[in-house]
């Protein structure tokens, strides 16, 4: 859909007369999933939902230049019309060039690849960290090693993959969490590139190898007697297509409480 459509026909131009260069414009507003439709160098069915950032200006040269100019690439200027588009997305200008399309027909508006790589990642639906420990409802001690893992999914840790496509062009993203920092309440955080590791009770007192934690102090001082603990993961997601390609990165965060208490030795 079209975001704008202004036509300045020649006629309203004063310097445009016999033997002058005559132009038509039409400026739009390029997002995904948006089309150009119409004829006679104009667009019709202006339309925004407010996402786009790129705009591109199209200038139709009329007289048309000779068959053997550059601009031409090599196609038929009988069977062909000729614009100039300029483009810019507000803080990045690209230079500006010329669009071949047949007679008749309006250019196809220029697709931006990273709005739909973003198009993309949106429809993935990411989470925040699926924790499977701590629990919530465990308790636990201080000096134990604390083990934290979490479980895996396409929606909570990846790989998650996914297309957008617009204007004849494809992105395809692939999302995966690159680590997750856990900020344990008590003033500390850990830093974890991986998912953790299961805890298994032949482990006794050994330490997580992977992603773990010892508290030095109770959570009596807390609220409601727990450590208010943050999993924060970042997602990097990969994408390419439309001759790019690049990378976002995205965060989620999961929130729960943990209760520490400490073991009274009796003598």
């Amino acid at each position: 859909m079209l975001t704008s459509a202004g036509i300045a026909q020649a006629g309203s131009d004063p310097n445009v007369g016999a033997g002058k260069c005559h132009i038509t414009e039409f400026c739009v507003s390029v997002g995904v999933g948006d089309e150009t439709s119409g004829s006679n160098g104009q667009a019709d069915g202006a339309q925004s939902d407010g996402s786009s950032k790129m705009q591109c200006k199209y200038t139709k040269v009329e007289p048309k230049p000779p068959a053997n100019h550059p601009a031409w690439k090599g196609k038929d200027p009988e069977k062909n019309d000729l614009y100039l588009m300029e483009c810019t997305d507000g803080g990045r200008n690209n230079p500006a060039s010329f669009v071949v399309v047949p007679t008749g027909s309006n250019p196809v508006p220029q697709v931006d690849p990273q709005e739909l790589a973003q198009r993309a990642v949106d429809s993935m639906t990411l989470l925040g960290p699926d924790i499977a420990s701590p629990r919530t409802a465990g308790k636990y001690t201080v000096g134990v090693p604390m083990w934290m893992w979490v479980n895996q999914s396409a929606t909570t840790y990846g790989p998650n993959t996914a297309s957008a496509s617009a204007g004849g062009v494809t992105v395809t993203a692939t999302a995966k969490v690159s680590k997750i920092v856990w900020s344990m309440g008590d003033g500390t955080s850990v830093t974890c590139t991986g998912p953790g590791t299961t805890y298994s009770s032949s482990e006794g007192m050994a330490q997580s190898p992977t992603c773990g934690h010892v508290y030095s102090k109770t959570s009596a001082g807390g609220r409601h007697s727990r450590f208010p603990v943050t999993a924060t993961s970042t997602w990097t997601i990969n994408w390419q297509g439309g001759g790019q390609a690049g990378q976002i990165a995205e965060v989620r965060q999961t929130n729960m409480q943990v209760a520490v208490g400490e073991v009274q030795v009796v003598r």
